[in-house]
């Protein structure tokens, strides 16, 4: 295996801002399939797909590029951590889209929009924060909204989940939309913890 003795950040940083990017494009598409006729989910699904399958690749070029690299501009476990954090994000998406439309779900109970809305309110964030990873420390705003914006989807998640368990749908069609949102939560989770990542690299830079 070839290691460069000289300082490869940039890439590192091209990278993460192509991944950030790669998340805006992802957190579109969830926002229109919550939003279109169920005859036009199954075109959105494959979009999501396609770009999940992005998103893996560029976290496969950080990894490869890592396993390449003598010289990082951050501790390698972070580099690596960040990277899968990233990942996680996309996945979550793709999981929710995914299982909405191996369910063939008609609807999409009130405050998914909401749930929506914060996600694309996190993915803006975050795809503006990747390209500035070079100097973490002035990434304090970033973190600090994120994690309020996590306390909010929480607050919408648990108000879906009384709306859900309100008596008024069958046991299946609940356990359904729950799996869904359960994946929209988590999609809000891995952005705090992409985050949570950002702000260690930035203390240990400090």
């Amino acid at each position: 295996m070839r290691f460069s003795r000289k300082p490869t950040g940039r890439r590192f940083f091209e990278l993460f801002a192509e991944i950030g990017a790669n998340i805006g494009g992802s957190v579109e598409v969830l926002g229109q399939f919550v939003r279109a006729p169920v005859e036009q989910r199954a075109d959105l699904a494959q979009r999501m797909r396609a770009l999940e399958h992005a998103g893996d690749n560029a976290t496969h070029a950080v990894i490869e590029h890592l396993d390449r690299s003598f010289v990082t501009p951050f501790d390698r476990e972070d580099i690596y951590r960040l990277a899968g954090r990233l990942d996680d994000v996309v996945d979550h998406m793709d999981a929710a889209v995914d299982l909405a439309t191996l369910y063939q779900l008609d609807a999409f109970p009130p405050g998914v929009d909401a749930q929506v809305d914060l996600l694309c309110q996190a993915a803006q964030l975050t795809a503006e924060a990747m390209p500035r990873l070079a100097a973490p420390q002035t990434l304090t705003a970033y973190w600090v909204e994120i994690n309020e914006l996590e306390n909010k989807a929480d607050q919408v998640h648990r108000r879906l989940l009384s709306v859900l368990f309100d008596g008024r749908r069958d046991a299946l069609e609940v356990m359904k939309l729950k799996d869904v949102v359960d994946e929209l939560e988590s999609a809000a989770d891995a952005f705090e913890h992409v985050a949570d990542v950002v702000h260690t690299i930035a203390v240990k830079e400090s």
